[in-house]
């Protein structure tokens, strides 16, 4: 078989926007395919089994995920304390109110001390020392 007549097969191919083409005759026989994926992704996706079905589903929040959450109010580097050897200023446990500092959010080497705006305890911290934070991420678990 010349290389012309594949080439005449693939442009074929492409024209009429198969995404696999198979020609066979007595001497040869040729399977193409497009998307450069391996077979297994470019399967349909078969229905999930039982287990995973159920971790599909909505669960309900378990006690740790009830409360308000502190959301960040901006885009920003989280930091739990105002330097690597202050204490931080909030640890699960500690009571706070409106007015209480809980984080510093640094965006563009401007540091904006984050206040809680809430009053309850905080009871769970959602994000690590140093990671980069979204607007309206929550921050802080608190009951």
């Amino acid at each position: 078989m010349k290389h012309e007549y594949i080439d005449s097969l693939i442009g074929k191919m492409e024209k009429a926007s198969l995404t696999e083409l198979t020609y066979k005759d007595e001497e040869v026989e040729i399977k193409l395919k497009r998307g450069g994926e391996p077979e297994q992704s470019a399967r349909p996706a078969t229905a999930p089994s039982t287990p995973a079905a159920a971790e599909a589903q909505p669960q309900q929040p378990s006690p740790e995920e009830e409360g308000k959450v502190i959301k960040a109010p901006m885009v920003g580097t989280f930091y739990k304390a105002a330097s690597p050897e202050a204490d931080p200023y909030v640890k699960v446990g500690d009571k706070v109110d409106n007015s209480s500092v809980v984080c510093i959010l640094e965006a563009m080497k401007l540091f904006n001390e984050i206040q809680a705006e809430i009053s309850g305890e905080i009871t769970e911290i959602l994000v690590e020392d140093g990671d980069m934070v979204e607007y309206d991420q929550p921050l802080f678990r608190v009951r």
